[in-house]
């Protein structure tokens, strides 16, 4: 039997699914200067008002990846500015934090499922054991934010299916 490892369940889920977005808002890219449209119109869209546009999206996601495997890693988090204005910027983004999630080892993780963590939101201190923040914190969050992202180029016009989730 193959022992799970802490970087699988997090470094692993976040290198394929950043590849996933990447792909992702390339294929709108793609869509949208074939359909003669300004691809970074898209950045600005949202699908309520009182959600996070495109590119805060991607933001957001990128930062959840980075920060859980700093975290986990016993790490300082990379400071990345969120200066994006058009989709080659979100593209650069993306490989960065792909980057930096590639460059933590498994051994580096090594007993961090029992390591506190400490995320600080407006108003609220919320603390973890490792492996609850993965599961309950930082993957879900991440998802939302890819999700989102992804909802956001469907609600676009953007033809994209599952497969494009899913594999890329």
């Amino acid at each position: 039997m193959t022992k799970l490892s802490m970087h699988a369940i997090s470094a692993g889920v976040f290198a394929r699914m950043l590849n996933n977005l990447s792909s992702i808002l390339a294929n709108a890219e793609k869509q949208a200067k074939a359909k003669g449209q300004d691809p970074n119109a898209l950045l600005s869209a949202k699908l309520a008002p009182d959600m996070f546009h495109l590119t805060k999206q991607v933001q957001i996601a990128t930062d959840h990846a980075k920060g859980c495997v700093a975290r986990l890693a016993g790490q300082q988090i990379e400071t990345i500015e969120d200066t994006e204005t058009n989709l080659a910027e979100l593209q650069a983004r993306i490989r960065r934090v792909l980057a930096i999630v590639e460059s933590y080892t498994p051994e580096q993780f090594e007993g961090s499922e029992t390591r506190e963590i400490t995320i600080k939101i407006p108003n609220m201190e919320l603390k973890f054991s490792g492996l609850d923040y993965v599961n309950q914190w930082a993957i879900p969050n991440f998802y939302f934010h890819v999700v989102t992202a992804y909802d956001i180029l469907r609600a676009e016009g953007i033809e994209l299916g599952k497969k494009d989730f899913l594999i890329g």
